[in-house]
């Protein structure tokens, strides 16, 4: 019986000390949780801030956004609205063409950096847009953490880690919006792609074929230019005259417009640069020298060589002969390829030989360039003049070229007219104006009279650092090559 009783009285002792412990466990534990959640709720606080501070950075549902004109270089601060590719109520993506802007420099096409619907166009048609103005306002749709609200001007943003990649390699990638579109969608970086256009310029046939040696797909081989043959000499063109004699003006087609009423419009594009320009021309002082060329056997080489150039797609112009002709004479004297400061205290002897072309369009005066004449062959210089053509006429020039001119020639011949007085682009030193071609009697040695492909140039000096030997001694030695084109030969690399 006592063996009970002491046995009931250690169950309720340890009864007790098993409660008192799992008291002090549960307040434990209740303590512990307590300050773990007390943990957990400051943690979820601080984070829930945080996700509201990013949120408010983002771009939220059905937010307008305003889409602003980013600076597009060359020290360029407003533009005119040449067209506009969307209207309001439009649906856009990613790198679509927003805009046609022109400058004083050249024509930029603007392109949407969000996925969105047009809201409101800032401008109206030829209007002044600013950088750093709104352009359209966007509302997007799309919940994306976008860095800065600026537009893509042919070039879309990139990630951080192809940025880095393509700083390394220590070039800028060029490519058009459709291509870069392209590599984004199959997950190419552009920075591993080897371009094949101009400048290194990547290509959807490039992208194509980086995608074709990573996946292991055959592509179809690229439609070649179709090879038109020349026409036999005997066979007229249709709608041709066939006698040269006198050619009759074409009237012009829009009928003459008598309002009596002035008009006062402001300067923009390329009129207000060309006031620029000429206005920093008036500080030259111009010499000027002139001469006559006689084509003749240029003419028939030309005649020889265009249907070559045709079945390669290429029209072969007397430009081509005229350009490398004068990279061939500014390797000689290449002071006629430099530029001299604005306090004319020192000269730069350009190494590259870019010579700008002078043309007449609907937009104004336009003189994009040649790049690197002294490397380039003359089916490589005909085939970029072709380029410089049509891209001029479809007012489509970049601003790549554009700028960057060290010599000038301006062939005034294809309008008409025999001489003139260029007038030198700053910061270039030197210019020449190219007349028409003329069939004139002409002596020969013996005293004989022939016909003769005759061809006036006139040239423009700074003469501040040209003196008029330099200059006639450049104009014999181009006229040299010009005359005798099979000298160039000799001189070609």
């Amino acid at each position: 019986m006592a063996a009970v009783r002491a046995l009931r009285s250690w169950s309720g002792t340890a009864g007790r000390l098993i409660s008192v412990h799992r008291t002090r466990s549960c307040i434990s534990v209740h303590f512990i949780v307590s300050k773990y959640m007390s943990i957990f709720h400051k943690s979820a606080s601080k984070f829930s801030h945080q996700h509201r501070l990013f949120r408010t950075s983002a771009i939220s549902k059905g937010q307008i956004v305003q889409f602003k004109l980013s600076d597009i270089g060359e020290g360029i601060t407003e533009v005119t609205v040449k067209e506009w590719y969307v209207k309001e109520g439009d649906s856009v993506s990613q790198f679509d063409s927003i805009c046609e802007v022109q400058s004083d420099k050249a024509s930029v096409t603007i392109t949407s950096r969000y996925d969105g619907i047009i809201r409101k166009l800032h401008y109206n048609l030829d209007e002044i847009a600013y950088v750093g103005k709104p352009l359209v306002d966007i509302e997007t749709d799309a919940l994306k953490a976008v860095a800065s609200e600026e537009d893509v001007v042919e070039t879309p943003a990139v990630s951080h880690e192809e940025q880095t990649h393509q700083e390394i390699k220590g070039h800028k990638t060029l490519a058009t919006p459709a291509v870069r579109r392209l590599a984004m969608e199959n997950n190419i970086k552009l920075s591993e792609v080897v371009g094949t256009g101009k400048d290194n310029r990547i290509l959807k046939e490039d992208i194509l074929k980086y995608l074709a040696k990573q996946t292991g797909a055959i592509l179809p081989p690229s439609p070649k230019p179709e090879i038109i043959p020349p026409l036999p000499k005997s066979e007229a063109v249709p709608g041709t005259p066939k006698d040269k004699g006198i050619k009759i003006p074409i009237p012009i087609s829009k009928p003459v417009m008598f309002s009596g009423k002035d008009k006062t419009e402001a300067l923009t594009g390329f009129h207000k640069a060309m006031v620029k320009t000429m206005t920093a021309a008036l500080k030259i002082p111009h010499f000027g020298y002139c001469d006559e060329i006689d084509l003749t056997q240029l003419v028939q080489l030309r005649e020889e060589l265009k249907p070559l150039a045709q079945a390669r797609g290429v029209k072969l112009s007397f430009m081509p002969f005229f350009i490398k002709a004068a990279s061939l004479g500014l390797l000689h004297y290449p002071i006629l390829n430099a530029s001299v400061d604005e306090n004319c205290q020192s000269i730069t002897y350009k190494a590259s030989h870019n010579i700008g072309i002078a043309m007449d369009t609907e937009q104004g005066l336009i003189v994009p360039n040649v790049k690197n004449v002294q490397v380039c062959s003359m089916f490589e210089i005909a085939s970029e003049l072709n380029r410089l053509q049509t891209l001029g006429s479809a007012a489509q020039l970049g601003t790549n070229d554009l700028t960057g001119g060290t010599f000038t020639l301006s062939n005034i011949g294809t309008i008409g007219g025999t001489y003139a007085k260029p007038v030198i682009l700053p910061p270039e030193v030197a210019i020449g104006a190219l007349g028409k071609i003329q069939v004139l009697p002409r002596f020969n040695d013996k005293g004989e009279v022939f016909k003769a492909q005759i061809m006036n140039v006139s040239w423009s000096a700074d003469h501040r650092i040209i003196d008029g030997a330099t200059m006639a001694q450049f104009s014999n030695l181009w006229k040299s090559y010009l005359e005798n084109p099979a000298s160039m030969v000799l001189d070609l690399k």
